[in-house]
């Protein structure tokens, strides 16, 4: 098989598929977080049980599997531009399977950091998403410096961790919760308070990594940032910047009125 072939091909297949998918799934996160959440506060109890189990399948059906498809064809252009290409190292070389099972496995351990992180800290939640930041901004340390990852092949991997952080708790923690709150509210009954707080809250946190990840992920050709010389410095400005930008938002939603 023709490898440059496969790979630039594939790059394009995957990135289209990537693109395509991000969209439709980060359009309805917003969706959820700024119109629909304030939408859904002026129903009553009877419009709720017409409206909900008619809409929120539908919209989650959407979500979910956007989600999905995003995270697959994100690993595949990990393995196509970074593992078997030439994106990963300072230098351009082919990296060794050790210089890229470690972020690939930090990768995926992160959710589980992550969740515990926010279950253990639930009572001190600011303390967990400074907790999060610094764990994301020391991963970007640990690539760019003792790693000798490019700049680029540091923010992707940043981008890919909040990335599959976010996908995991739509699968794992915001689905099966909506799945519980839409039949209760289908069988007239009141969901368990548990249920819309989890959700609600982890819907949020994909929220405010959402916005960092999209500069971390469509920037990486960017001279500023790829001239940076501590991208974990870079990684952290994004972070506040998005931080501040997402809570601006979220404090303009309530004033944005239906007729």
């Amino acid at each position: 098989m023709d490898v440059p072939f496969f790979a630039e091909h594939g790059q394009l297949t995957f990135r289209w598929i990537h693109v395509v998918a991000g969209v439709l799934w980060i359009g309805i996160l917003y969706f959820f977080n700024w119109i629909n959440g304030a939408f859904a506060a002026t129903l009553d109890g009877e419009t709720k049980k017409k409206v909900v189990p008619e809409l929120m399948p539908r919209a989650l059906f959407w979500f979910r599997w956007g989600a999905a498809y995003t995270w697959v064809t994100g690993i595949l252009l990990l393995f196509v531009l970074y593992y078997v290409g030439p994106n990963l190292t300072t230098d351009g070389t082919r990296p060794e399977l050790t210089q890229w099972i470690v972020p690939l496995a930090g990768i995926l351990v992160g959710f589980l950091v992550y969740d515990v992180l926010f279950k253990s800290l639930a009572g001190q939640h600011a303390v967990a998403v400074v907790i999060w930041g610094l764990l994301a901004c020391a991963f970007a340390w640990l690539l760019s410096g003792p790693m000798e990852f490019s700049a680029r092949g540091t923010y992707i991997h940043v981008g890919a961790l909040f990335g599959t952080s976010m996908a995991a708790n739509v699968w794992m923690r915001i689905w099966p919760a909506q799945k519980r709150i839409i039949t209760a509210i289908k069988n007239g009954e009141a969901p368990d308070a548990k249920d819309p707080a989890l959700a609600g809250l982890r819907s949020k946190h994909n929220t405010y990594m959402s916005v960092p990840l999209l500069l971390l992920m469509v920037g990486v050709n960017q001279d500023a940032l790829l001239a940076a010389p501590q991208p974990a410095l870079w990684v952290a400005v994004t972070l506040a910047v998005g931080f501040v930008a997402t809570y601006a938002i979220y404090k303009k939603v309530p004033s944005v009125k239906g007729f």
